[in-house]
């Protein structure tokens, strides 16, 4: 049995990173050989020393949504209950998933004094809404002027700048939460990774909050694996296809992503919603190394980068983490297992 425990670690709360830096590319780097389980202690721009001419590094090149929007629910008598809506998914054009607790079938809400209005029209079984929203003018703008960074639950301290929850090379919106891994990158660093040959691939996926989700079954293979939505178009997955060296992966989306639809070092053009759930033993078609952040325990990214770089070897890393007290989760430092 894959016991869920096994992929626990002790985390004082005080290492949690509740603000992004100054400089997104100042953040620590730990290094992880994965085959000797060899650590050192670098800073982010230091990654250029382990790219090569070659290589090609994936990105993921999600927005996220300001997907959290406050209003106020209407009572039966005209009384205003204050209520929140955490979009999750768009269903149809103006119809969306969303995390909508309390809220009954038939509710309306409003948002920004009527500049938004929407009404439950469906409880799924897993306690989702189906919300149709009504506006006048264009989603985006309305969106973006009403909502909210949906922070994850373990930041406690607002966000200042919206733009510090994006990577500087989002385009796609549709996310709940960001690609961490990818918010340590500057343009100008990226500029340096290819001017040193190594190419530059992007994919979507679009991160649900499910991402966030414990695992609480103690045998970890009987978890409910979340599903998000992944786009690869011709142009970047020829770009992977011509890899002559390896493919390094910039975060645990871009490696759902690649091991769902990869097949012996190639990828094609394609859309979908991937479940897949990655824990040892498991043997990688795609991906040689991979860029990410420190993750919660027991969650199924601790199981994922386990089975790229050995349980017993992620847990001594993050031990020595611990100890040298790198910042962690979403606005904390990074890890590159090569």
């Amino acid at each position: 049995m894959l016991k869920t425990s096994d992929f626990d670690y002790e985390l004082p709360e005080s290492l949690i990173a509740q603000v992004p830096l100054e400089n997104r590319s100042s953040s620590r780097l730990l290094v992880l050989d994965k085959k000797t389980g060899a650590i050192e202690h670098r800073v982010f721009t230091d990654v250029l020393e382990y790219l090569n001419a070659g290589d090609t590094l994936v990105i993921n090149n999600t927005r996220v949504m300001p997907a959290r929007l406050r209003g106020q629910r209407l009572e039966v008598r005209g009384q205003r209950v204050a209520a929140e809506v955490l979009l999750l998914k768009r269903k149809e054009r103006d119809i969306w998933e969303c995390i909508g607790r309390k809220l009954k079938l038939n509710s309306e809400i409003e948002f920004g004094d009527g500049l938004l209005k929407a009404k439950v029209i469906k409880i799924l079984d897993d306690g989702n809404r189906l919300i149709e929203f009504f506006y006048k003018g264009i989603w985006e703008e309305i969106l973006d002027k009403l909502g909210e960074m949906p922070l994850p639950p373990y930041i406690k301290e607002k966000l200042l700048d919206k733009e510090r929850y994006q990577t500087v090379y989002s385009k796609e919106e549709g996310s709940a939460a960001a690609p961490t891994a990818g918010l340590h990158w500057t343009k100008e660093l990226l500029k340096k990774v290819r001017d040193k040959g190594v190419a530059i691939a992007e994919i979507t996926l679009h991160v649900g909050l499910g991402t966030f989700r414990p695992v609480s079954e103690e045998d970890a293979t009987k978890h409910d694996m979340h599903s998000e939505w992944y786009e690869i178009d011709e142009k970047n997955a020829n770009i992977i296809n011509a890899t002559k060296g390896r493919i390094i992966a910039n975060g645990t989306t871009v490696v759902r992503v690649l091991e769902t639809v990869g097949q012996d070092r190639k990828v094609k053009a394609c859309s979908g919603d991937t479940q897949i759930f990655i824990y040892p033993p498991y043997k990688f078609k795609m991906v040689d190394a991979l860029i990410t952040n420190f993750h919660l325990p027991k969650s199924t990214l601790m199981m994922l980068v386990s089975s790229l770089a050995g349980r017993e070897n992620i847990l001594n890393a993050y031990k020595e983490a611990v100890k040298e007290k790198y910042r962690f989760f979403s606005f904390g430092d990074a890890m590159l297992i090569k």
